[in-house]
């Protein structure tokens, strides 16, 4: 099946339904996550066929990530442990808008993704391979799995897509970019927030020319996001802009991998980067407007609420 494949770590999610810490909180909303399956997710909602290949626990949580993923008509290539459990994320409300996420994760189900659990069959079919820094970041054997997927879609031509997504919480930003820079001769397209630019570049004064330096390290196109300010991508030399949507943000978890779906879907119907880097900003603005890392992703009906005929938004 073409498509976007990916493969990566899903966690069972459990929410606060209230403002405030966590301890207080009197019911907990229980759905999963996961930055590879939100992608995975964002790509089917919006028309193209997905892939998501991963390991979860012989447990009610593996159950009902495989089962949600199915139900979004996700193609899942899910590897059941029976000696591991899947990974937990919390998620709390500390303030109307912002949110704070904390994990259990050591020795999960999705930490012990290797390269036995690929698939390479589907990799060398796939017309896009994403993986993301936070896969890599979980274990030695869920970094391997990643370098040889990787290594196995450019030795089909199948292009490379690579979400930093740096993560505090799994090593320091050095280890995150020795992690990247070990894979960027691979990847063909690297999407990068501010911060994580930085971490990439060092100390920058100009932020295209610092994006312009990391694709000579591989990729041909260098996505950097930037919150309000709308996102800019460097590709092949040209460097291309899109505004922020202005949007009522409720939940901003997930909008990085809304923004990324957006972005490779207008890769697989053949537009360019302008319209690309477009398609992604829209689609991360619908994401905020929800509660939950994947539930707000917009098909290609709900991108048409973005818009009125005088060009303003809703809100």
């Amino acid at each position: 099946m073409p498509g976007l494949v990916t493969l990566g770590e899903s966690l069972a999610l459990l929410t606060s339904e209230s403002i405030g810490p966590l301890r207080y909180a009197r019911r907990l909303e229980l759905g999963f996550g996961g930055a590879e399956s939100n992608v995975a997710i964002g790509v089917r909602r919006l028309g193209h066929e997905a892939t998501w290949m991963g390991r979860v626990g012989a447990d009610e949580f593996g159950r009902l990530i495989v089962g949600r993923l199915r139900g979004e008509d996700v193609r899942t290539l899910a590897v059941v442990d029976p000696t591991a459990p899947t990974a937990l994320m919390f998620k709390e409300r500390r303030a109307e808008g912002r949110t704070r996420v904390s994990y259990w994760r050591s020795d999960s189900a999705g930490a012990r993704l290797s390269s036995k659990d690929l698939d390479l069959a589907e990799i060398a079919a796939a017309d896009i391979l994403h993986v993301t820094g936070i896969t890599m970041a979980l274990s030695e054997s869920a970094r391997d799995a990643v370098h040889l997927a990787v290594k196995h879609a450019r030795a089909q031509g199948v292009p490379v897509s690579f979400d930093m997504n740096y993560r505090a919480a799994l090593g320091t930003p050095h280890s995150a970019r020795d992690a990247a820079l070990a894979l960027l001769a691979d990847v063909d397209i690297i999407f990068l927030d501010e911060d994580e630019l930085a971490i990439m570049a060092g100390r920058y004064d100009d932020p295209v020319a610092a994006a312009r330096a990391l694709g000579e390290l591989g990729p041909t196109e260098v996505v950097v996001t930037r919150g309000a300010q709308g996102a800019f991508v460097v590709a092949d030399g040209a460097v291309f802009e899109a505004p922020a949507v202005p949007v009522d943000a409720v939940d901003t978890v997930g909008a990085g991998d809304s923004f990324a779906a957006g972005y490779l879907c207008v890769l697989l119907e053949g537009g360019d980067a302008a319209a690309r880097l477009t398609r992604g900003c829209e689609c991360g603005a619908f994401c905020v407007m929800s509660v939950g890392d994947w539930e707000g992703m917009p098909d290609q009906s709900d991108l048409e609420l973005l818009r009125d005929t005088s060009g303003s938004v809703l809100r």
